[in-house]
């Protein structure tokens, strides 16, 4: 039978390597790899790309992602890129007085670094916007920064209590100085006004079409349920399945409300079966086990330093707690479920682990695929567990670099002999483990190409190559795009994709270059320039 899609004329990237320059596609799926013999296939309705030398990958997938509030912000107060308290305060403002109609401004992304602690003052947005409320969360939307009216309508004053799972900010005098970090952010995310079902269906699709352009055919949804105000994508998931706009292959990770326990399963097992639809499935559940390294809210085994170098009383917030989630995970695993665990400090990564291992010892070995997300703090006597236990590291690499944030929030508080434990990629490669690899966009950029580029340098793109963050950590190409590809597929349950051999889907990436023939530190400047889902064209760059 002729191919509908042929792919010739550039390297390849096949699980043995850069081995075929042609690749033949027909009924959605991969028929032939090889070389000039492929052309054999090629009939008079065959679309036929050139590829001049540039590299065919695998589909990038992103294991750890939340597309749609990404897509959400695009559209609102968007703080994304601004580096200092001026700029940002100027872009609030700015964007105050172009919508006078908004009865709340909303968005966020702005960089803890450009504020003095990391927590950024209500004065500030009064004096910019003195009229509305104003939330918006920070960059990694583990806190959120808010003026007078907000905490007005909230009823947040000196006399109110932190939330067991969170932080008021508060000046010397006692009173909320506008940062609410973790949990606290709900008291006042709750009052904003929810977007509408088209606006969440719309933030999807312009989210996937981002997506789309920079090489990602399937993700996972870290997030579906209500959390902190967020709202809920679970419908604009199946709307979309519904009506086929979603082209994208997505998994969804169903919230785990850290607040109730095992009554919820249930609930859980419901929301799957009627979930799940066409390209979406709601096979996994989320469980948040801790917060951030940056507000000191990430489980550490021991506490975290103040400025002087000396212990706290603090040792970050467990959000389940250790002594239950071992049975929880255990009856989620019975009923297939996979676990995804947001586990950033290394007592959170303890926890998760020993869950792990409890549900394998009661339940026996799995296709569940549990997967850990973020691990920027791992004991080196945990790196060895993840094989031992079939648990997936699921990393973020663009983190895993010097910038003001990593040196001025989280070093000095950490302390050299647990900064020098942060995301270990390399020494959990060597263990055996699996790697998957994802974003959390929007709290960082969710272009794979940027974040294999510092899996494999451990320097940000367009950063200084002198200040290597933890060099023996650093991937090699073929791992970092493994990761992106076969890794992040195996935690999707997508094994029909993520290779290149004949049989698979045809999820494919066409780069603008062959990025092997490149040196690693340009890694960062290759642009993608055609993606497929099954054989259909989803993205093309214009000429």
């Amino acid at each position: 039978m002729p191919a509908d899609l042929l792919f010739t004329g550039g390297p390849v990237l096949t699980p043995e390597g850069r081995t075929a320059t042609a690749v033949a596609v027909a009924g959605g799926r991969i028929v032939a790899v090889g070389h000039d013999e492929v052309r054999e296939l090629v009939g008079p309705r065959t679309e036929v790309v050139e590829l001049d030398g540039r590299l065919l990958l695998p589909g990038f997938q992103d294991a750890h992602v939340h597309p749609i509030p990404a897509g959400l912000e695009l559209g609102q107060c968007d703080l994304t890129g601004t580096r200092t308290a001026e700029e940002t305060v100027a872009v609030v403002r700015a964007y105050a007085e172009a919508h006078p109609e908004r009865e709340w401004i909303l968005g966020g992304g702005w960089s803890m670094e450009a504020f003095e602690g990391g927590t950024p003052t209500k004065a500030l947005l009064d004096a910019a916007v003195p009229d509305r409320p104003v939330y918006l969360p920070n960059r990694d939307h583990h806190g959120a920064w808010v003026n007078s009216r907000a905490l007005e309508l909230a009823g947040i004053d000196a006399a109110t209590p932190d939330p067991d799972d969170g932080r008021i900010e508060r000046d010397a005098a006692g009173e909320p100085s506008g940062t609410l970090q973790e949990g606290a952010m709900q008291l006042v995310g709750r009052l904003t006004p929810p977007a509408t079902a088209a606006d969440r269906l719309a933030a999807l699709l312009h989210a996937q079409r981002h997506l789309h352009a920079l090489g990602i055919t399937a993700w996972q949804d870290a997030l579906v349920g209500d959390f902190l105000g967020m709202d809920d994508p679970a419908g604009a998931y199946v709307a979309a399945a519904r009506e086929g706009s979603l082209t994208a292959r997505v998994r969804g990770a169903l919230w785990w409300d850290r607040e109730r326990g095992a009554e919820q399963i249930p609930e859980l097992v419901e929301k799957q079966a009627a979930l799940s639809h066409g390209r979406f499935s709601a096979g996994s559940v989320k469980l948040m086990l801790d917060g951030v390294a940056e507000n000191g809210t990430a489980a550490l085994l021991d506490p975290y330093l103040d400025r002087c170098g000396c212990a706290t009383a603090n040792r970050g917030k467990s959000f389940i707690d250790a002594r239950h989630l071992p049975k929880y995970v255990t009856e989620l695993d019975a009923l297939g479920f996979q676990c995804h665990f947001h586990a950033l400090g290394d007592r959170a990564v303890r926890d998760a682990l020993d869950a792990v291992e409890a549900a394998r010892t009661a339940n026996g070995p799995s296709d569940t695929r549990p997967h850990l997300a973020h691990l920027q703090v791992v004991h080196p006597d945990d790196v060895p567990r993840f094989a031992r236990m079939g648990a997936t590291a699921n990393i973020q690499p663009l983190w895993a670099a010097h910038e003001p944030q990593m040196d001025e929030l989280t070093i000095p508080f950490l302390g050299s002999e647990r900064a020098a434990w942060q995301y270990p990629f390399g020494a959990l490669l060597r263990s055996g483990a699996r790697l998957a690899a994802g974003s959390d966009w929007p709290v960082s950029s969710p272009d794979p190409l940027q974040g294999i580029h510092v899996a494999v340098n451990r320097v940000a793109p367009g950063g200084d190559g002198s200040r290597v963050f933890l060099p023996h950590q650093r991937l090699t190409l073929t791992q970092a795009l493994t990761a992106y590809t076969a890794g992040s597929a195996h935690v999707n349950h997508l094994d029909e994709t993520g290779r290149i051999r004949v049989g698979a889907l045809a999820d494919l990436v066409v780069l603008d270059r062959d990025v092997f023939a490149e040196p690693v530190e340009a890694i960062a400047d290759a642009r993608v320039e055609l993606t497929c889902v099954g054989g259909e064209m989803v993205y093309a760059a214009r000429p």
